[in-house]
């Protein structure tokens, strides 16, 4: 964490994937898997759930700060852990379908992709050090963006970089996406976190009744009508590629560490 005075609020379950710690009105929500890329499986869509369930919950917490580690924010989905990551109330990881009525920053360090790229879309706002990455490399290994990236993508930056992450699969780095308008505060590297969290002191200074009252009003004006639309396409894209060879030898090459041998079938 940093140098700032926090207080531990999550069990030790939890604790094993996620930590989480108050600081005044702003709760900081860490993945802690970073021996996978803090890439996200059951136990850990548990743990972000719980806590995002506690954000929204609390009326003493008026803003929420997401991070990954020093290294990795998240490389997305577990790949081992077969789709089992949707949560109730959060859907996948426990964020991405989430309706949440209290603001949400991500704070980035290194690489944000696929899955993870689709977290950091799902906030409200982003501050990303200067060595993050983001990228949506599924098409690399003959799948596509499933937890919406497809529609949140174009909507948070200009449509050909959008297509450019979605075709091509290439990362770009945090003074691209600062640039283009995805990330609000550039950072230093290793300096995402405090950035956020003065970011969410400023958010602070303002009445929470009138800040989530905000938040309401410019969900329901941009998201709903575009979000229904967009999950179906989602799933439209999902099922062309659902059986095809391409897939499997993509998914099976990644595990294997090896090229793909793509067919086109």
């Amino acid at each position: 964490m940093t140098g700032r005075g926090v207080e531990r609020a999550m069990t030790d379950r939890d604790a094993q994937r996620v930590d989480v710690h108050r600081e005044g009105h702003v709760l900081i929500v860490s993945m802690r898997r970073e021996s996978r890329r803090n890439a996200v499986d059951r136990a850990m869509a548990d743990a972000l759930d719980d806590a995002l369930n506690l954000l929204d919950d609390d009326d003493d917490l008026w803003v929420g700060v997401l991070t990954g580690t020093p290294t990795v924010f998240c490389a997305g989905s577990d790949l081992t852990a077969g789709g089992d990551y949707v949560t109730e109330r959060g859907g996948e990881y426990g964020v991405v379908r989430r309706r949440r009525r209290t603001p949400l920053i991500a704070a980035v360090e290194g690489p944000a992709l696929g899955g993870g790229l689709e977290i950091v879309l799902a906030c409200d706002l982003v501050v990303a050090g200067a060595g993050a990455r983001f990228g949506l490399p599924e098409v690399t290994i003959g799948v596509v963006p499933t937890c919406g990236a497809l529609f949140r993508g174009p909507r948070a930056l200009p449509l050909n970089l959008a297509r450019e992450l979605i075709l091509v699969g290439d990362p770009f780095d945090a003074r691209r996406a600062y640039e283009a308008g995805l990330v609000n505060v550039l950072a230093e590297s290793g300096g995402a976190l405090d950035a956020a969290l003065t970011l969410a002191e400023r958010i602070c200074r303002n009445a929470p009744t009138a800040v989530r009252a905000c938040l309401a009003a410019v969900d329901a004006a941009v998201a709903p009508a575009a979000d229904a639309a967009g999950w179906q396409a989602t799933a439209g894209a999902l099922d062309a590629i659902r059986d095809s060879a391409d897939a499997a030898e993509g998914v099976r090459a990644f595990l294997e560490k090896r090229p793909p041998a793509w067919t086109g079938r």
